[in-house]
Order: C-alpha cells, then structure tokens, then sequence
C-alpha cells in the first residue's frame, strides 16, 4: 500500500496555491462541527474543485494523478483484469498487475479499504495497491463510456471523500436487495468465524493505529453501535470522531486487535486485557488494550504509551519555578510518603515516573508495584500485580521491604492494607510515591483515614500531597490576543481587572498545524500541600477538609486555580479551560459558553 505523507491535505492544497491558510482554518473547523472531510467541505464551499483534492491526496499519497478526460490515459488501463460490473460497483479501474501478483488499481479515495478489499477477493489476486488516484465522478463517467467526466455533485461528493467503509449503502448505484442479501451472509459468517488475517482487516487497523500515533492521540477507542462501529481517537484529552467502520467488519476488526494484543479472540463475555508493541514512523510504540463486553459488542480501547512521555523532566511537566523547587525537595527526603492525587488522565503517573527518572541514580535502589506496568525504567525494579496469582499490591509491598529499596513506588493506594503496609515503609525508613483517587490535595488526608488508617499515623508519615489536572496548551502557531474576554469566566478563575490590563488574553484560533482546535499539547496544573505542624495537628484531631485546606494555603499552597491563573496570564492557556478543569466551588463547566 502506498506510504502515507506526514503532510496534511490542506497543508498541500496551500502549497498548490488552491486556497490559503484562512480557508482552510475555516474548513477544518467547519468539517470538525459537521464530522465531514476537509475537502468534501472545501468542494462544497466552492474553494477547490474536485480535481484539485485528487491531485492533493496523490502527492500525499505518493501516487500519480490521472486526468481521465485526457486520451492517452487509456493506455494506463487493463480493464480486463477485474469484472465490469465490480468495477462500477467500487468506481474503481484496474491498471495493471505486476510478477509478484500485485494488482494496482486507480482509486478515487485512497482511505477507502472494503472497495479494494473486495477486488482482491474478485480478481483472486495475492494484494492490491493503489497505482494512481483520479477524480470519481471522471472515474464513473469513464466506466459509463462518457466522453468526458461530469461535473462534479455534492452528492458524488458524499460519496467519495467519505470514506468507503463508513456506509456503502449510501451509494445508490448499488442494488439495495443485492446489498442486503449479501450483508446478512457476511454477517453470519462473521459470527461464526471471523477472519483476524484478512488482508483489508490489516490494513485498516494498521492505517488507524499509525495515523492515531502520528496525530498525537492517547487514545484509540473502537465503540460498536447498533448500525456501525464509532472510531474515535482522544487527542489533547479531547475524543474526536474519526470515521465509522461498516457493522459487518466489526467482528474482524475486534478480533485483529485481541489477536496482536495476545488475548483470547474467541472469548466475548468478560474483559480482558493486552498489550501490542508496534513500530510507528520509526518509533517502538507500546500499546495497552482493553476490551470490554458492551450492548453492541465489544468495546476496545487502545492506550498509546510514548516512551519518551515519562522522560520530559520535570520542568516540560508544568511546574512554576517554586513548586518545582519544593517538590525537588521533597522528592529527596530520605524517608516518608508523597502523595499524588487527581482523577483517571490528570498525568499522576507521568509525575511520578518523572521524579523516579530524575532520581534514579547508581546509589539509590528503586523498586515499583504497578498495575500494569506501562514504561520499563533501566535500573528500576518493578513489579506487575498479577491478583490471580496472589500477587497483590500488599504482597508485593510485603516482599519489597526484604529488598532494603531506597524508594518504593506504589500504582496506588486503593485500601486500609495498602495504605498500612506503605506507611510502615515509610516511617522505617524508606520513601514512597503513590497515587490517590482524590479531587484536590487537601482530600487525601480524610480519604486514608475514611479507609481506616490511623489519623496519628497518617500526620506522621505524609510528607506532602500534590493535586494535579492536565489543561491544553495554546497553539504557539495560531493563537491570537483576546480582544473582549469573557467577564464572567474571568470571575471564575478570579482574574482581576488589574490583572488583565497588566496582561494579554490569548484565545485559540486554529490551523493546520493544530489541527483547527486551536490547541496543541497539554501542562499541568498543580497544588502541592506540604505538611507543617498546623496541617499535622488537623489531621491528627479528624479536621474537615475545609480547615486543611485553609491551612494549606496559609502554608504556601497555591490553589489549582491560583496555578491556572497564572498560565492563564503567561497566555499558555485559556481562563475556560482551566475553569474547566479545575474545581471551582458552585461551578459547573455548562455554565461556560466557549466550553
């Protein structure tokens, strides 16, 4: 198959001259709000022709572009090779086939996997590859015998530029009796035995996953409905929908990915878990996998672990310069506990794989209990909780304390026997990192004695809680001054009048760089409560949250919002984003327009 150009489609039609930049922000924000394609966008507002799209997908492609309504073309051409009738059922036209058995096809839609799929299948040829891309409506009008290719249609549009695999019985050139005859049968034979090795089955799942990693995604999440199966990638901790995969290649698909996951394809009725190791664009890519039973099939999410995520530093995490200086002291302590608490995605385990990189020197010994696993560390020891064996958080908190470790990481304090084992090691002499599920740093200290940890004990032992959320970053390319703030949000984020005239607001504007959101990469903000003899005392004598709090802040702690605020001002981010993210007392993100 031919190897897909990092460059973007509108990045190629600026450079052709078709359009520029402006419209094609305009386009993309545009497609984004409909879920249609750039260029279906750009041929319907009128700024490209059809032609013009055909010649960008082929130079991003790496293909040759055919103008069909030129003769010589003809020559191109082996329509003998494939059936008439799949040829016009898939506007596809065959060219040539090489001594390998490869057969190479012009296409009007190089994204489009079941068309060639199918002409493999019909042509019993050993693969398919695209030769060249031309126009569909010159494609149709070649095949009718036309003497020159229609103009193009906004309908044709629909057809081409979305992909073939979303809904090919949009396509009213297709018999609809044929086309339900034959979807019940592939349905069936699914069920029974669906093909994990089918050559357009790999192909798709190899496309999604390498454009995913190139796009930035942390996530691919495959969710079957009742008429499709939704494809949606997590960009930026925002999910973006990406395409619509036909409800008959669902069983394929979910079945290729638990196979190179090494999971049990034929097992549909509980979850499991896997992982896949891939090489994308050059990179040696880890791949967590989750598979969920869900009303419609299965569910999968695939989790995209970057090794060079948990290796940034500390300073690309997003610390101003004094909790950066506090947190490397605490960091170094010789002995106690430090606490790192947000919800599921607020980056704690970057945070702490950051410090453990940081610290992991010859004369420290550092051990880990994780579950799962999801970067290898040279020098560090860790440890995969497997609970099916036995081998549990405790029991390997248990064993570690034999191991004479330095530092002692835990994945996450989730009960009273965790918790107990974790500050025993701490107060014999070790430090260890963990995580809390809790909305704000202040917090944790009530939730481990919620779990029944003693109140004298968890005084003594926390050396500090750090709270954390990831915001988006502007787009250093396109963001823009912000000429007429909301007042309201500024409010939220307590944002003076004087603050704001001493500053300039910055608000997204969208490109290609960004990807038309306006933001590009992700900080995060933090609140680091470190533990004094006021906070200790509260602790010890059961306080509510609301006078550690008070007490933290007394003691140097600077709120999730206080720390937004201030990237806020720096123009690193938007006052919506962090009210978004960071909790706000009698807030409620609905309440912001721009959200």
């Amino acid at each position: 198959m031919a190897r897909r150009s990092k460059k973007k489609l509108g990045e190629i039609l600026i450079e052709m001259g078709v359009v520029d930049l402006p419209t094609v922000v305009n386009a993309i924000t545009e497609a984004t709000a409909t879920q249609k394609r750039l260029g279906e966008v750009l041929i319907e507002g009128g700024s490209c022709q059809e032609a013009d799209i055909a010649k960008a997908l082929a130079t991003q492609f790496g293909v040759e572009f055919l103008d069909l309504s030129s003769p010589e073309t003809i020559a191109k051409f082996d329509l003998t090779l494939v059936k008439s009738e799949a040829q016009r059922k898939y506007s596809i036209l065959p060219m040539r086939k090489d001594e390998r058995g490869v057969l190479f096809l012009c296409v009007h839609d190089p994204l489009d996997i079941e068309g060639p799929d199918q002409i493999q299948m019909i042509a019993k040829v050993q693969r398919v590859d695209i030769g060249a891309i031309a126009p569909r409506s010159q494609i149709t009008g070649f095949l009718s015998g036309e003497a020159s290719a229609p103009k193009f249609s906004e309908g044709d549009m629909s057809r081409s530029l979305v992909t073939a695999s979303v809904d090919r019985s949009k396509d009213s050139s297709r018999d609809s009796s044929q086309d339900k005859s034959s979807d019940k049968s592939r349905d069936s034979s699914l069920d029974a035995d669906a093909n994990p090795n089918d050559s357009g089955v790999m192909r798709l799942v190899a496309r999604f996953i390498e454009e995913a990693v190139i796009n930035r995604a942390s996530d691919i999440h495959i969710e079957p409905r009742k008429e499709s199966v939704l494809l949606r990638y997590r960009i930026d901790g925002v999910c973006v929908e990406r395409d619509l995969i036909p409800k008959r290649m669902q069983n394929q698909v979910l079945a290729r990915i638990k196979l190179m996951a090494g999971v049990n394809i034929s097992e549909r009725r509980v979850p499991q878990d896997g992982r896949i190791k891939q090489t994308v664009d050059g990179k040696v890519i880890d791949f967590r996998v989750s598979a969920c039973p869900a009303v419609h099939g299965e569910s999968v999410v695939l989790r995209i672990l970057r090794p060079d995520s948990a290796r940034i530093g500390l300073e690309g995490l997003g610390f101003q310069r004094d909790n950066l200086e506090a947190f490397n002291r605490i960091i170094r302590r010789p002995n106690g506990i430090f606490l790192v608490t947000g919800p599921t995605g607020s980056g704690k385990t970057t945070t702490l794989y950051s410090a453990l990189n940081d610290l992991n020197t010859t004369d420290r010994k550092i051990i880990t209990a994780e579950d799962p696993v999801e970067y290898a560390f040279k020098g560090i020891n860790q440890v995969q909780v497997r609970e099916s064996i036995g081998l549990t958080f405790s029991a390997i908190l248990r064993s570690m304390l034999r191991q004479a470790p330095n530092i002692i990481l835990v994945g996450e304090i989730r009960d009273r026997e965790v918790a107990d084992i974790a500050i025993q090691a701490a107060l014999t002499g070790h430090m260890v990192f963990s995580t809390l599920h809790t909305n704000d740093a202040p917090s944790a200290i009530t939730r481990l004695i919620d779990m029944g940890v003693k109140p004298f004990l968890v005084a003594s032992s926390i050396q500090a809680v750090m709270g954390q959320r990831l915001v988006r970053i502007l787009c250093k390319e396109c963001k823009a001054p912000e000429e007429n703030p909301d007042r309201k949000v500024l409010r939220l984020v307590g944002i003076t009048d004087d603050e704001l005239a001493d500053s300039t607001m910055m608000r997204p504007v969208g490109c290609a760089v960004c990807g038309g959101s306006g933001y590009r990469g992700r900080r995060a903000i933090f609140e680091l409560m470190t533990m004094n003899s006021e906070i200790r005392d509260l602790a010890f004598n059961r306080s509510g949250i609301s006078k550690l709090r008070a007490a933290a802040i007394r003691g140097g702690m600077r709120s999730l919002v206080e720390d937004g605020k201030i990237k806020i001002l720096r123009g690193d981010t938007t006052p919506s984003e962090i009210a978004n993210f960071a909790q706000i007392e009698g807030f409620t993100p609905s309440e912001i327009s721009s959200s």
